[in-house]
């Protein structure tokens, strides 16, 4: 695969308007933005922090869209894939590249969240919807806590894959990722694997190739630096931005949800000058009293100020 993420990749919020709708100015500046980032490889839409399953379809294509139209191409676009049938999310990938997606994120079957998955059944997903869409791959490893966390069988069965090259781990458990990331690099020595722990990115970062991070909307310039410096095995460089980098984490990822942090991620890009505010769609909600004074504070504290957007 030509397809280089070997540093960056934000996972942008998907902007609206006051009213609900989605703001495509909005995705101009912050793509523009991004995208004239040294360091940034892609931008990465529709996941959970670009609220992608509160979109409709033909809100998703656009959004994909308008943010190639941000870089004017020049940054590949990586789409969420998440409807939840193996035939129905290969139809959504096709349409994806019809839109200029030029990589997918597979999500699993929604349904694995609660019940599991049988054997074999994650690498019929990726087997169909490449087969379909000729779309290059992502494997998405979930959270250790959630039964659609897959096995490292099953992982290095799909990392092995026709049209798979990278995989964004969250597993989320420390004792499997020092198992299992070197038994992916093994077995697949061109798989790129980039880290998704936003909450907790220091004891990844001396193993990967690069992060696929909704962080990467609200300090961007810094995690490129991380990134530099886990590859230099630079540990006081790199403990020293994560230092830095805490009263912001703590008040976007530290939260309790989750989900809270992508509501977090909109207040960052108020501080940072990219949105004017931060609606969001429900079922997510906006945070608590007080805590869009916190998340200044932090970003005030960590010395990341507003940038300028060309119009």
């Amino acid at each position: 695969m030509s397809l280089d993420l070997r540093g960056l990749s934000p996972a942008p919020v998907t902007p609206f308007t006051e009213d609900g709708a989605v703001d495509f100015a909005a995705i101009q500046r912050l793509g523009s933005w991004l995208g004239s980032i040294e360091g940034v490889k892609s931008l990465v839409v529709l996941g959970h922090a670009g609220e992608g399953t509160f979109l409709t379809e033909e809100e998703q294509l656009d959004v994909i869209r308008a943010f190639v139209a941000s870089t004017d191409g020049r940054v590949p676009v990586v789409a969420g894939i998440t409807k939840e049938g193996n035939k129905t999310a290969a139809l959504e990938a096709k349409k994806a590249v019809e839109a200029g997606a030029s990589a997918g994120l597979v999500y699993p079957s929604h349904g694995w969240l609660r019940f599991g998955y049988q054997d074999g059944a994650p690498q019929s997903r990726y087997k169909e919807i490449y087969e379909e869409s000729g779309l290059p791959l992502i494997l998405f490893q979930y959270p250790d806590n959630t039964k659609a966390s897959y096995n490292l069988d099953t992982q290095l069965e799909i990392a092995g894959q026709e049209g798979v090259f990278a995989t964004k781990n969250g597993v989320r458990n420390m004792r499997r990722w020092y198992t299992e990331i070197p038994a992916l690099r093994a077995a697949h020595p061109e798989l790129q694997i980039l880290s998704c722990h936003d909450e907790y990115l220091l004891p990844t970062m001396f193993d990967v190739d690069g992060l696929l991070v909704g962080y990467g909307n609200i300090a961007p310039e810094l995690l490129v630096e991380l990134i530099d410096a886990g590859k230099a095995q630079d540990y006081r460089r790199a403990h020293a931005i994560h230092e830095r980098l805490l009263p912001v984490t703590k008040n976007v990822y530290h939260r309790g949800s989750h989900m809270e942090g992508t509501v977090a991620l909109k207040w960052g890009l108020v501080n940072r000058g990219i949105l004017d505010h931060a609606t969001v769609r429900t079922p997510l909600l906006p945070l608590p009293d007080g805590a869009e004074g916190e998340i200044a504070a932090a970003f005030a504290e960590a010395n990341i100020g507003k940038v300028t957007v060309p119009a």
